[in-house]
C-alpha cells in the first residue's frame, strides 16, 4: 500500500469509484481507493440502477446526459461490462402540473439536443403493451432511458481507474482522518497510514461517521427502501425486445423489466428511518426483512397501471438502505473550514448522475472549480443550523414526497422554524408567510389573514395579486422590507482595505461614508459573488452579500491570508436590517432622525451612523428595489423597537410590510441580477454587465482568470424581456427561471429569473442569449409552451435612475 498519495477516496460504491476514475482522467494517478469491505457494499449493490437524463435543474439535466453517455464509453476503454439497457422511458402525466413539468423538461430537451418528446398513446401502447394509458393527459418518451447493472459499472470505473495508475485497496477500513499544520492529512487505517493533499469522502452509508473523523458533522440521514421484482411475465417471454421504463410519478411508483418479469419500486409516505445513531460499522452486504405492506398503496396504484404486475408472483423483495440530505441532493465540495477535505455523500439517483459527479468532483479537486454551477448540490448550502431534528424532518418529507413536483417558489414546511429573528412573530401575526434562507425564516409576503398557506403550481398562485398590492405600495408609498437574511462582515484593522482590495476585483471606497458594488471572481474567471461594500471609518469596512451563499463564499475570502492585526467578522446573526423604499421612504424616515436623509447631505452609494426611532443604526443608501431608498441595519436585540417604529411611522405615508417574492419583482423591474441566478461562476463579467467593476489595474484574487475571460467575446448576454401580454393572459402563467428561449426555432438561451412587473404592467424574464439583442422577437417556452416575448433595450422602470439618485 502506498504511504502517500494526492488524494485518498474513502468509499468503494460508485460513485468513490467514479470520482477515483475521473482523477485519474485528468491526470491524477497517484491516487488510492480505500474500501472498508468489499466494492459495492453498502447501498450501491441493492440499488434499481435507472438512468434518465431530464431534471428539473438544468446542470443536473447537463450531467446526468454525461452519465448516459458515459457507460458505453466506458465498457469500450475498460472491457468491463456496465449491463446497460436502453430500451427508453416513458413518462406519464396523469395530471395538468405533470403536463406542464413534462412540456418544460421537453423544451429544455430540445434546447439542449437531447432526446426527450411526447408520444401519442398509439405509440406509447406499440412501445409497452402491458400499460394501461388510460386517464393519462400526456407521454414523453427518452430514447435512451433504461437501467445499467449496479456492480458492472462499479467494477467499470474501478477497472478504469487501475489501468490509470490509481490503487484500490478493500478491506482496509479507515480509522482516522488527521490534518497536519501544513494542511496535509493523514489517513490512518488498519494496513497503514497514507499521508495526502486531499481526502474525498465517498463513503455512502457511512458518509457521517466518516466525516465526524475530521470533526465535521452532515446533515445525513438513512431509511429504509423497498423494491420488488415480479416471477416471469409471459407476455414479456414471448417478446423479442426489451420493454421501456415507466415514470409515473403521479402514481408513486417506478417500474421497469428485470429479466422477463417487472421490477416495481416505491417511495411510500409510511417511510422508516434506520441507523438513526449511526450506521454499523459491519453492516454490508445486508439486507431488511421484507415489509410490502408499507407499500401496498404504492403496489396497487402500479397494478392498476400495469395489470400484469398483479397477475404475476413476486420473485424476490429488495429491503436495503439509502442515505439522504434535507433537500435529496448530494452533499458535494470541500468543507469551507476544513483544508482540501472533499464531500461527496447523500446521493439519491445515483447511477443518473455518477459520472458527471466524478467528473465535476475531479474537476474541483485538479483544477480548482467545476465547470457548471453545481450550487443545488453544494454543501455549504446547509450549514451548523442543520441539525439532527431538522435533517430527520425534511428527509422524512423527501423521501415520502420523492415524487411530488417541485414547483417554482414552493417552500416546505418540515423541520421549520429552525432560525428566527425577533420580530417573527410580530411578523406572523401580520400575516407573513414565510421561506427559508440558509435556515432563516424570512417572509416571502404577507396575507390579509393570518396563517394562510401558500398554494403551488406552475401558474400563478394565491400570493400572486397581494405581491402586487406590496409592490405598488412601495412604487406609490414606501416600503418595509426585511433583509436580516443577508450575509453581513465587519472587517477591520489597519491591513482592512488592502485585504478587500485582494479579495474583490472593484477597488475599495477611499472616503469614509462611501460605497462601492464589486464582484467576487472565481477560479475559472466567473463571478463567484457580488457584494456592497461601504467604509465605516479608516480602518473599518462593512461588507453585505448573499445570504445562501454566507459559507460558501467563506472558500473564497479564506484564500487570501488576513494581514496581522486584521480581522475578518461574521456578522449576520448578531445584525439585523431592513430595507426601507419608495418615494415617500424619505418623508418616512426623516420623521424618525434628527440627521439629515437630504440628498446633499445623504447621496446614493453612501453611508452614516444614524440614530432612528430610538435605535443606533448603520444606514446605507441603497435599495435592491431600484428605488429611492436605505438599508438599515441594527444589533439583533434592538430589531423590534426598530420594526414598531419602522411601522408606526410608515403608517402616515401608506408604507406596508413587503416580502421577498415583491422585491424580485421590484428588483427585475430594473433588471438587477441576483447570485445564484444572474450571477455565477460560469459567467463571465461582461456577459452580465459587471466588467466594469473589474478594476485590472490592481491585483485581486483570481485576477490572471478573469484577464483571460475578458480577452475573450461574451459567449451570451444577459438580457431583459418582455413577455408578450395575450400569451401570458391565456396561460396565467409567467416565467420564474429555466425556461428555454428560441428565435425562429433555434434554441439560444434560457431564463434565469422572472416575475410580472406589477407597477410596469409587463411579464418579465432576466435571461442568458446567443445571436440576440434589444427589439428582437423571441419565444420563451412557459409552461413549455411557446410565448411570444420582445428584448427590451432598457429596464422599464426608472432607466436612468432618477429615483434612485432622487
Amino acid at each position: 500500500m502506498r504511504s502517500h498519495a494526492q488524494a485518498v477516496v474513502i468509499g468503494g460504491g460508485v460513485i468513490g469509484c467514479s470520482i477515483l476514475y475521473h482523477l485519474t482522467k485528468l491526470g491524477w494517478t497517484d491516487v488510492v481507493l480505500l474500501e472498508r469491505d468489499e466494492l459495492t457494499s453498502g447501498s450501491t449493490w441493492h440499488a434499481a440502477a435507472n438512468i434518465h437524463g431530464l431534471h428539473d435543474n438544468t446542470n443536473i439535466t447537463r450531467i446526468q446526459h454525461y452519465t448516459m453517455n458515459l457507460y458505453n464509453e466506458l465498457e469500450a476503454e475498460t472491457g468491463q461490462s456496465c449491463g446497460v439497457f436502453q430500451p427508453g422511458s416513458l413518462y406519464l402525466a396523469q395530471t395538468e402540473d405533470r403536463e406542464h413539468q413534462l412540456m418544460l423538461q421537453a423544451a429544455k430537451a430540445k434546447l439542449y439536443g437531447m432526446n426527450f418528446h411526447q408520444i401519442d398513446r398509439d405509440e406509447a401502447e406499440r412501445l409497452h403493451p402491458l400499460v394501461d394509458f388510460d386517464g393519462i393527459r400526456c407521454i414523453m418518451y427518452e430514447p435512451d432511458g433504461g437501467n445499467v447493472d449496479p456492480s458492472g459499472v462499479t467494477n467499470a470505473y474501478a477497472v478504469g481507474a487501475r489501468q490509470n495508475g490509481a490503487e484500490i485497496m478493500r478491506f482496509n477500513p479507515v480509522t482516522g482522518t488527521e490534518q497536519q499544520p501544513d494542511g496535509s492529512w493523514i489517513v490512518r487505517t488498519a494496513k497503514g497510514d497514507i499521508r495526502t493533499d486531499w481526502v474525498i469522502n465517498a463513503a455512502g452509508l457511512w458518509g457521517r461517521e466518516v466525516a465526524a473523523m475530521a470533526g465535521v458533522e452532515l446533515p445525513l440521514q438513512p431509511t429504509e427502501h423497498q423494491y420488488f421484482v415480479t416471477e416471469t411475465i409471459a407476455e414479456i417471454a414471448g417478446m423479442d425486445r426489451r420493454l421501456p421504463s415507466v415514470a409515473d410519478r403521479d402514481g408513486e411508483y417506478y417500474l421497469r423489466q428485470e429479466g422477463l418479469g417487472l421490477l416495481v419500486g416505491a417511495y411510500e409516505r409510511n417511510m422508516k428511518f434506520w441507523a438513526e445513531d449511526g450506521t454499523p460499522p459491519d453492516f454490508g452486504h445486508e439486507l431488511f426483512a421484507d415489509d410490502l405492506e408499507r407499500i401496498e398503496d404504492n403496489m396497487m396504484r402500479a397494478i392498476e397501471r400495469v395489470p400484469a404486475v398483479g397477475e404475476a408472483g413476486i420473485k424476490r423483495v429488495i429491503n436495503g438502505p439509502m442515505i439522504w440530505s434535507p433537500d435529496s441532493n448530494v452533499l458535494f465540495g470541500p468543507v469551507p473550514e476544513l483544508s482540501n477535505y472533499f464531500c461527496c455523500n447523500g446521493i439519491i439517483p445515483g447511477f443518473s448522475q455518477s459520472g458527471g459527479m466524478g467528473k465535476l468532483a475531479a474537476e474541483w479537486i485538479v483544477e480548482g472549480e467545476t465547470s457548471m454551477d453545481m450550487f443545488a448540490w453544494d454543501v455549504t448550502r446547509f450549514g451548523h443550523w442543520a441539525d439532527k431534528a431538522f435533517t430527520k424532518a425534511r428527509v422524512e418529507n423527501q423521501y415520502a414526497h420523492r415524487f411530488s413536483i417541485h414547483f417554482p417558489n414552493e417552500e416546505r414546511d418540515a423541520g421549520r422554524p429552525v432560525r428566527t429573528r425577533p420580530v417573527f412573530q410580530m411578523q406572523k401575526d401580520m400575516g407573513a408567510v414565510f421561506g427559508l434562507n440558509y435556515g432563516w425564516e424570512h417572509p416571502l409576503w404577507y396575507a390579509d389573514i393570518p396563517g394562510t398557506q401558500d398554494t403551488n403550481g406552475f401558474t400563478r398562485q394565491n400570493w400572486f395579486d397581494p405581491v402586487g398590492a406590496e409592490c405598488r405600495a412601495l412604487r406609490e408609498c414606501a416600503g418595509i422590507i426585511d433583509i436580516s437574511n443577508f450575509a453581513k462582515y465587519r472587517v477591520s484593522g489597519a491591513g482592512a482595505e488592502d485585504w478587500l482590495n485582494a479579495v474583490f476585483a472593484n477597488k475599495m471606497p477611499k472616503v469614509v461614508g462611501r460605497s462601492c458594488l464589486t464582484p467576487l471572481i472565481g477560479k475559472r474567471g466567473g463571478i463567484a459573488g457580488d457584494a456592497t461594500v461601504t467604509r465605516l471609518g479608516e480602518e473599518e469596512f462593512w461588507v453585505v452579500s448573499s445570504g445562501m451563499a454566507e459559507r460558501y463564499q467563506k472558500r473564497f475570502y479564506d484564500m487570501v491570508p488576513l494581514p496581522e492585526g486584521t480581522r475578518f467578522e461574521p456578522m449576520t446573526e448578531a445584525i439585523c436590517g431592513f430595507n426601507v423604499a419608495g418615494p415617500k421612504s424619505r418623508e418616512m424616515l426623516q420623521r424618525m432622525t434628527n440627521a439629515s436623509l437630504a440628498t446633499d447631505d445623504f447621496p446614493f452609494m453612501r453611508s452614516k451612523r444614524i440614530e432612528l426611532g430610538g435605535v443606533e443604526c448603520l444606514a446605507i443608501r441603497v435599495s435592491f428595489t431600484g428605488d429611492l431608498g436605505w438599508e438599515l441595519h441594527c444589533a439583533e436585540t434592538d430589531q423590534v423597537k426598530l420594526y414598531q417604529a419602522l411601522l408606526e411611522a410608515g403608517r402616515d405615508v401608506g408604507a406596508v410590510p413587503v416580502g421577498s417574492r415583491a422585491l424580485m419583482s421590484l428588483r427585475i423591474e430594473k433588471g438587477y441580477g441576483s447570485w445564484s441566478r444572474e450571477y455565477s461562476p460560469e459567467y463571465w463579467p461582461q456577459e452580465v454587465g459587471l466588467d466594469r467593476l473589474v478594476k485590472l489595474e490592481k491585483d485581486f484574487l483570481h485576477k490572471p482568470a478573469v484577464e483571460e475571460t475578458l480577452n475573450n467575446d461574451a459567449r451570451e448576454t444577459l438580457v431583459l424581456l418582455a413577455v408578450d401580454e395575450t400569451d401570458v393572459t391565456a396561460s396565467n402563467a409567467d416565467a420564474t427561471g429555466g425556461e428555454p428561449i428560441f428565435k425562429n426555432g433555434k434554441g439560444i438561451g434560457k431564463v434565469t429569473s422572472g416575475a410580472y412587473g406589477y407597477t410596469v404592467g409587463m411579464s418579465l424574464a432576466l435571461g442568458f442569449v446567443q445571436d440576440a439583442g434589444p427589439g428582437d422577437e423571441i419565444e420563451v417556452m412557459i409552461l413549455g409552451r411557446p410565448h411570444k416575448a420582445r428584448i427590451l433595450n432598457e429596464p422599464p422602470f426608472d432607466p436612468n435612475g432618477e429615483r434612485l439618485r432622487a
